[in-house]
This record gives C-alpha cells, sequence and structure tokens, in this order.
C-alpha cells in the first residue's frame, strides 16, 4: 500500500501529512478540553487514527526526512492556522502572520536551497 502512495507529488503528500496531524491534534484537544463521556473517547480514539494516518503519510514520502522537512513544517503551519481557525474559531493576530512568514520562509530556504554545485 505504502509503496503505490508514493507516485503521488510529495507536497500532495505533506499536505495530507499535515492535514491528517492537525485534524488529530485538534480532536484531541476538543476530547480533552471540551467533552465528555463517549463523545470523548470517539474523539480520543479518532484523534488517534488520525494521527497514526499522519506519520504514515509524512512517512511515505520517497524524500531523505532531512530534506523534506522544511516543506514540511512551512506546510504545517498554513495548515494549523486554517484548521485552528475552522474549529476553534481563532483567527490569527499579526505575531502569528509575521512569525508565519518567517516559518514558511525558512521551510521553503531549508527546502530548496541547493548547496551542491
Amino acid at each position: 500500500m505504502f509503496n503505490a502512495l508514493q507516485v503521488l507529488p510529495i507536497p500532495l503528500l505533506l499536505l495530507i501529512a499535515t492535514t491528517l496531524e492537525v485534524s488529530g491534534d485538534a480532536a484531541v484537544r476538543l476530547a480533552m478540553f471540551n467533552q465528555t463521556g463517549a463523545v470523548r473517547v470517539l474523539l480520543f480514539l479518532g484523534g488517534a487514527a488520525l494521527l497514526v494516518g499522519y506519520g504514515s503519510f509524512l512517512n511515505t514520502a520517497p524524500v531523505a526526512f532531512g530534506r523534506v522537512v522544511g516543506l514540511y513544517i512551512a506546510t504545517l503551519f498554513v495548515v494549523w492556522q486554517i484548521i485552528t481557525f475552522l474549529v476553534f474559531r481563532t483567527p490569527p493576530g499579526l505575531p502569528v502572520w509575521l512569525g508565519g512568514a518567517l516559518v514558511v520562509t525558512g521551510g521553503l530556504i531549508i527546502t530548496f536551497w541547493n548547496t551542491t554545485p
């Protein structure tokens, strides 16, 4: 199954991985602080499943982990802000926008700066 996923473009694998990670984290956070009983248990289980999916998709990318991490972090930041807004209704403030610009810029530098002649 994982070999079949390796034909997907790396940015798509990273987008899927980050969406699964952030959604899983959001589900766990909702379970911890906003729910009780059966709903809490279901959110914990759903969050755990999403986090396993995240690890699977991230590690499926056919690229050295040190090379893919820059693009992953940049993608993670953007997806995190989208999910935070959609699930928790929290818009990013100026510090998040400014810091996020640095995160995304740094991620792109790590990924695409070619140091070999």
